[in-house]
């Protein structure tokens, strides 16, 4: 499209702004009007998606047709088969007779489905198949009907990600965004946002003879630095309350009314520094979500035990090796009858090899536990030999020679 043709589209369907963005969304939505391809329109909500259906629908050959615009998320989940659809006399409470839906209706013509996130599942199985096949069935009906529809749908969520949860139909999905058209948010159009503003106080002001209201350098700054949250549609509604509020006010020997930013300020909400971007619904916590996180905290309270068994094996095995230190004797082994430490009785002393046994099991007994009496015991069970005593004590030979030495044995 020449820039001659892109503005004479925009001044046709009012849309202002001179982005790269929003030009390539205008022109690929006059690209593809002359053919029946299905287009999904995606962007926040407040960007003007509802513009682009329009241009589609008024440049193909369906433009003599019947255009719908539906939305799809005020159109209660057991109601919207029979809006879409139709239902026969009868089919349900309330029917007291035959109608027919917007996709019989629309024959020959083109329907926007705005939110189409929010069509329940059985509802989007309908759906397949009219883009598929033309065909649906009215409720309470079992005559399969024709029709010729365009579809052109909208989200402001990301579908994909509906997908992934199993709350969107994956082959609907792909059907629908044959041809993607995204618009961009006002944010992302900061040189647009001041073009905007004064059209929305010029036509307030037309409209409702006030002043015309005007923004000082640092009030248009204060406009392009705020996040925009809901888009047009926000930046309008603050527009226009501020012609009506202000326009009163008029500067000395002029007709317009010329707000700085301590008086804008009080019109735009603040909210806090490094403000992160808001989580859309599809991505904030659910039941789903938090089910996962519940079962990694399992997984990871688990693999703690596991470590903790995994140690005491490797203890236990250092024990029986005599390989393990820093073991605390039994309570028993710490005072004699007299209250005095038991390591002086028994002679223990810094000796790396008398730290490398200080435990075994309950029913060996612990050298730490013992006297001479165990020592003695130990060697009358191997006949004398002070190498196989040695061993089922767990120390060394030169540990036990000198043991005994110090016994006196």
């Amino acid at each position: 499209m020449t820039n001659q043709e892109l503005q004479s589209l925009k001044n046709r369907y009012d849309i202002i702004g001179n982005n790269p963005s929003l030009n390539r969304a205008l022109e690929v939505a006059v690209t593809v009007a002359p053919t029946d391809i299905t287009v999904l329109v995606s962007g926040e909500s407040g960007v003007g998606k509802e513009n682009i259906p329009k241009i589609i629908h008024q440049n193909s050959s369906r433009k003599r047709g019947k255009y719908f615009a539906i939305n799809c998320g005020a159109i209660p989940e057991g109601t919207i088969d029979s809006e879409l659809f139709g239902h026969e006399k009868g089919s349900f409470t309330g029917a007291h007779e035959m109608r027919r839906g917007y996709f019989e209706e629309a024959d020959g013509g083109t329907i926007f489905l705005d939110e189409i996130a929010e069509l329940p599942l059985a509802s989007q199985a309908k759906l397949l198949r009219v883009l598929q096949s033309g065909e649906f069935i009215r409720v309470g009906s079992s005559k399969v009907l024709k029709t010729d529809v365009r579809v052109i749908a909208a989200t402001n969520v990301d579908l994909f990600h509906a997908v992934s949860k199993g709350k969107f139909r994956e082959d609907l999905y792909y059907r629908l965004c044959a041809v993607t058209i995204t618009m961009p948010a006002l944010r992302e159009r900061p040189d647009d946002i001041n073009l905007l503003f004064r059209k929305f106080a010029s036509d307030f002001s037309a409209k409702y003879g006030y002043a015309r209201v005007a923004l000082t350098e640092d009030a248009s700054i204060m406009l392009t630095k705020y996040r925009w949250p809901g888009n047009i549609r926000q930046l309008k509604n603050i527009a226009e309350t501020v012609s009506a509020l202000e326009s009163c006010r008029l500067s000395p020997g002029s007709d317009k009314c010329v707000i700085d930013m301590d008086v804008l300020s009080r019109y735009i909400p603040r909210e806090p520094e490094n403000l992160l971007p808001a989580m859309s619904p599809s991505h904030q916590d659910t039941p789903e979500s938090a089910a996962e996180r519940e079962a990694i905290i399992r997984s990871i309270f688990q693999l703690k035990q596991d470590v903790e068994y995994l140690k005491k094996i490797i203890v236990e095995a250092g024990l029986a090796n005599g390989q393990t230190h820093a073991i605390a004797p039994p309570e028993h082994a710490h005072m004699q009858h007299n209250h005095e430490p038991a390591e002086d009785v028994y002679g223990y002393d810094d000796d790396p090899e008398d730290q490398e046994y200080e435990a075994r099991e309950p029913e060996e007994m612990s050298i730490k536990a013992s006297n001479m009496g165990l020592i003695e015991k130990v060697l009358r069970k191997h006949g004398g030999n002070r190498k196989e005593a040695a061993a089922e004590l767990g120390i060394s030979e030169r540990t036990l020679y000198r043991k005994l030495k110090q016994f006196g044995k």
